[in-house]
């Protein structure tokens, strides 16, 4: 018999894609409207990820709905520009996220250094 351990709640503890990756990364240090979200991606890549307005606009309307960005509202609404901010429960998903990725480093990283020996 196999044995897999449960994970608390396994929907939200999947690995996440890059693009919710980069979003929620973006969003970690101040509130952003669609277009700075996608310029500040473009940055955190390094110009590799330049992510279409209908990618963001799918994983915004997701993320909203799990509760991991809420709209923001700020003073400049010149061009209806609706900004998003990481709620708690974003910020505590992107610091999962990253424990994950460190853990499969590390296992990686020690996996090649047996390999060299």
């Amino acid at each position: 018999m196999r044995h897999v351990a449960k994970q608390p709640d396994a929907e939200h503890n999947r690995s996440m894609s890059e693009a919710v990756l980069l979003i929620l990364t973006s969003l970690a240090d101040r509130p952003r409207h669609g277009y700075a979200l996608i310029k500040d991606i473009e940055t955190l890549s390094g110009g590799r990820v330049r992510m279409s307005t209908g990618t963001l606009y799918g994983a915004q309307r997701r993320l909203l709905e799990d509760g991991w960005i809420e709209r923001f509202e700020q003073a400049d609404q010149s061009r209806d520009k609706q900004a998003y901010r990481l709620t708690l429960a974003g910020r505590t998903q992107l610091d999962q996220e990253l424990d994950r990725m460190r853990r499969v480093m590390r296992a990686a990283a020690a996996r090649l250094r047996t390999k060299e020996a």
